[in-house]
């Protein structure tokens, strides 16, 4: 008999096992997946950490956060820098200087706010009514056009007119030349990769390995005294109240033989006629691993397409909007009223989590859980 059965190998149910381990609960983990870490999953591949699930650079303001993660694995010091590619025009994000400069030919962080300010009066928008007015009462017309619009439309497949303002709260707007895209204290990458700080951070416990656990749900739930679920909530319930509604996204990996594709980690195309949102270029993840005079002979990209989620596919994104809000509370009661089973993580919450978030979550459960 177990102490705790965790549904899940990603960060929130690593989390929860190790701390359960360490007050000397007996836990198994199982994933339907063949390999633990859920999306944060990395692979090695000619000497280069392959993100198998899109991009994912740990930042954080949360010491705890930062300090926990740092038991299980060294981290480089990455910064992410992204670049936007509009139709061979290349900006920097977030929106600073560089970008202001090479989009107006300003020089002083004066001219380039009276730029947007003209803008913004020019827009004359008061009360934002959807995502295309709400960005352009921030930022001005000309940056949304080419930096915002496109981008966004590809992602979330639909005009921005058809998309609520509360998606974006606000943008990055800096008057420096700080290239720096997280507001965020502290930075990095696991050196070696997630998978590796994953394996160390669940050393010791128990691991079933491409197990589905709602197609053995009764036999597995009767090896435990608890469960802990990180899956879809409503594919729990047999998605008995309706589906909640996810983006999703393919990807299209390549291994070059050369050794330099891009020059950065991630370049974003904001133009609505490139299919793809973003190319990542995977080395770049690895500050220090590829120096001048001794680099990797090959690169590996990916491409990355967003698409709309359907059920039996990866769901990423969730559309948290009222209609998928509404119908997420009415599954939360149905969850309340489990006595053996609770709930967790990025698909057990229907939250979009920043990875910081996640072990924070994490970390508060299993006070509540184990004291």
């Amino acid at each position: 008999m177990y102490d705790y059965l965790i549904i899940g190998t990603g960060l929130f149910g690593a989390v929860f096992a190790r701390e359960a381990a360490d007050r000397g609960k007996r836990v198994l983990m199982i994933d339907r997946r063949d390999h633990i870490a859920g999306n944060v999953y990395t692979r090695e591949q000619e000497g280069i950490q392959v993100h198998q699930y899109g991009a994912h650079i740990f930042h954080s303001n949360e010491k705890r956060a930062w300090d926990y993660v740092n038991r299980f694995s060294e981290f480089n010091r990455f910064t992410n820098s992204p670049i936007a590619n509009f139709h061979g025009e290349l900006y920097s994000l977030p929106f600073n200087m560089y970008t202001f400069n090479r989009m107006w030919g300003v020089v002083t962080p004066e001219e380039a706010r009276e730029r947007i300010e003209r803008e913004r009066r020019e827009a004359a928008i008061s009360e934002p009514k959807n995502l295309e007015e709400q960005a352009i009462s921030l930022v001005g017309t000309e940056i949304y056009e080419k930096l915002i619009k496109g981008y966004t439309e590809k992602q979330w497949g639909r005009s921005c007119r058809e998309l609520p303002s509360f998606i974006i709260k606000r943008l990055p707007v800096r008057y420096t030349f700080d290239n720096n895209y997280f507001n965020a204290l502290y930075q990095g990458i696991p050196i070696g990769g997630y998978t590796a700080m994953l394996e160390r951070m669940l050393s010791g416990i128990e691991l079933r390995l491409g197990v589905d656990y709602l197609k053995e749900r009764e036999e597995l739930s009767a090896l435990a005294k608890r469960v802990l679920f990180t899956g879809p909530i409503d594919e729990y319930y047999d998605f008995r109240l309706g589906a909640l509604e996810y983006r999703s996204l393919r990807f299209e990996t390549e291994l070059l033989d050369i050794p330099n594709f891009q020059g950065n980690a991630a370049v974003n195309y904001t133009d609505r006629e490139t299919p793809w949102t973003r190319i990542i270029e995977h080395k770049w993840f690895e500050f220090g691993r590829d120096r001048e005079g001794n680099p990797l002979p090959k690169t590996i990209i990916s491409r990355e397409y967003s698409s709309e989620w359907r059920i039996g596919e990866e769901p990423y994104y969730p559309v948290n909007d009222e209609k998928n809000q509404a119908r997420c509370r009415e599954y939360q009661k149905l969850a309340e009223g489990e006595e053996k089973v609770f709930f967790g993580g990025r698909l057990g919450e229907y939250r979009y989590y920043d990875m910081d978030a996640v072990i924070l979550s994490a970390l508060r459960a299993a006070e509540r859980e184990l004291g």
